[in-house]
C-alpha cells in the first residue's frame, strides 16, 4: 500500500471520496471546497478549478461532521467553524451557516510528505545559491531570524530549510499548533499546542509552550509560527540568552512585518509601552527574510533586512541587504524571471565572520 494512503486513514478517505485521488496525490497541496459542488485544487503552486463534487450539500455537511468526529472537534450552530488536523498532518479548516453564507466551506492544506532542501529551492529559483551561503552564516553567527509572507508563500518551507543550518550539537526546541517542521540535527524537541476539550478545558497554547521551553534548557527556539502575545514572549526569549531563535509571521512585506511584530506583541497581557516593545524588536531580530508568491505559483525570496536598532527618535534602523528585481515573464513557459539582488549595502555584522571562522567575499553585497 502507497505511503499516501497509510498517512491518510481509510476512515477519512472513506469520508471524503470525491476527492479521494487529490488527497493521495503529492502535487496537490491545497483543496479547497466553496460548497458541495465547487471543488478548487492547487497543483505545483497554480489553482484549478476541477470538475468533481459532492452529491448534495447534505451529503457535504455530513462529510464534514464525519470528519469533525473523528478528529475529536465540534462543529455546529453554536460554533460554526472547525480547525483540525488529518492523520497525516495536514490541516483542514470548515466553516457551515450561519457564518458559510453559501452553504459549507472546507479548505485541507497537505502535509508535505517529502523534506526539501536546500538545493530543492535552488532548483525552483526560490533562492540563488550565493544566498545560501550568506544565510547559513547567519544562522551559524547565531543571528535571530524572521521569514515573513502571505498565505502559502513558503513560509515554512524556507525555515525548515535554514534551521538545517543549525549545528548538530546544539539543543534545539520546536514549537508549532501543527507539527510540520523536520529538523534534521540529533538534539530537537518538537512541542505541539493542544486545543480545549469539550468543556473549554486542557487548552495548551503557544505562549505556555514558550514559557515551559526556557525552563528545558534550549540553545535555540523555533517558533512555527507567531500569531498573537507569543510574539512578546519570543523577543525576550531572543534578549535573554536564545539568540539564533527563528520564527515565521504573516505580512506583506518587510516593514509591514515590523508593525505586526508590534501588534502582536500588545496583544499580550503585559502592558509595554511602543516604545520599549520596539526597542524588544531592534534588539531581538537580526534579519528578516520576505517570501512572496508569484502570479505563476513559484514562491521566491523577495527582500533580506537588517535590523540595526533603533534611531533617536525610537526609528527603526533598517538596510536592506538584498532585493527581488523583476526581469520580465518567459511568453513560453509563462514563468516570472528574475532574481535576488544585492542592494550595495554590506551587513553590520560582517566584520564579525572572522570570529566563527567563516568568510565571505565582500563582491556578495555589491549592487555592480
Amino acid at each position: 500500500m502507497p505511503m499516501s494512503q497509510i498517512a491518510f486513514h481509510q476512515t477519512v478517505l472513506q469520508f471524503l471520496e470525491p476527492i479521494r485521488d487529490y488527497l493521495l496525490d503529492e502535487d496537490v497541496s491545497e483543496i479547497l471546497m466553496n460548497g458541495y459542488d465547487e471543488i478548487y485544487i492547487e497543483k505545483r503552486g497554480r489553482l484549478l478549478k476541477t470538475e468533481r463534487k459532492f452529491s448534495s450539500s447534505d451529503s457535504f455537511m455530513a462529510a464534514i461532521r464525519n470528519v469533525s468526529q473523528y478528529v475529536g472537534r465540534i462543529i455546529d450552530e453554536t460554533k460554526p467553524y472547525m480547525d483540525a488536523r488529518l492523520p497525516d498532518g495536514s490541516r483542514v479548516h470548515a466553516m457551515i451557516p450561519p457564518c458559510a453564507v453559501r452553504g459549507p466551506y472546507m479548505a485541507i492544506r497537505k502535509f508535505s510528505k517529502m523534506l526539501l532542501k536546500m538545493d530543492d529551492l535552488i532548483a525552483v529559483g526560490t533562492i540563488d545559491r550565493r544566498i545560501t551561503d550568506f544565510l547559513n552564516a547567519c544562522v551559524r553567527m547565531r543571528k535571530s531570524i524572521i521569514v515573513s509572507g502571505g498565505t502559502g508563500s513558503g513560509k515554512s518551507t524556507l525555515l525548515n530549510v535554514i534551521s538545517n543550518f543549525i549545528p548538530n550539537d546544539e539543543r534545539i526546541i520546536v514549537i508549532e499548533e501543527a507539527s510540520e517542521l523536520q529538523l534534521q540535527q540529533a538534539h530537537v524537541l518538537p512541542m505541539e499546542t493542544r486545543k480545549a476539550d469539550k468543556k473549554g478545558l486542557s487548552e495548551v497554547t503557544v505562549r505556555d509552550l514558550v514559557a515551559c521551553s526556557l525552563r528545558l534548557r534550549p540553545d535555540r527556539i523555533i517558533v512555527g509560527e507567531c500569531r498573537g502575545g507569543e510574539a512578546l514572549d519570543m523577543l525576550q526569549a531572543m534578549n535573554t540568552g536564545h539568540s539564533g531563535s527563528m520564527s515565521t509571521l504573516h505580512a506583506n512585506s518587510t516593514k509591514d512585518s515590523l508593525n505586526r511584530l508590534e501588534t502582536m506583541a500588545l496583544m499580550s497581557d503585559v502592558v509595554m509601552p511602543l516604545t520599549a516593545i520596539r526597542g524588544q524588536i531592534a534588539s531581538a531580530v537580526d534579519l528578516i527574510i520576505q517570501m512572496s508568491r508569484f502570479a505563476d505559483g513559484s514562491r521566491r525570496i523577495t527582500e533580506i533586512m537588517e535590523i540595526e536598532g533603533l534611531n533617536n527618535e525610537g526609528n527603526y534602523l533598517i538596510r536592506s541587504l538584498f532585493v527581488y528585481a523583476l526581469q520580465g515573464k518567459d511568453e513560453a513557459s509563462g514563468k516570472i524571471r528574475g532574481s535576488l539582488k544585492p542592494t550595495g549595502t554590506k551587513p553590520s555584522f560582517f566584520s564579525e565572520l572572522s570570529f566563527y571562522d567563516l568568510q565571505m567575499v565582500p563582491e556578495l553585497f555589491s549592487s555592480v
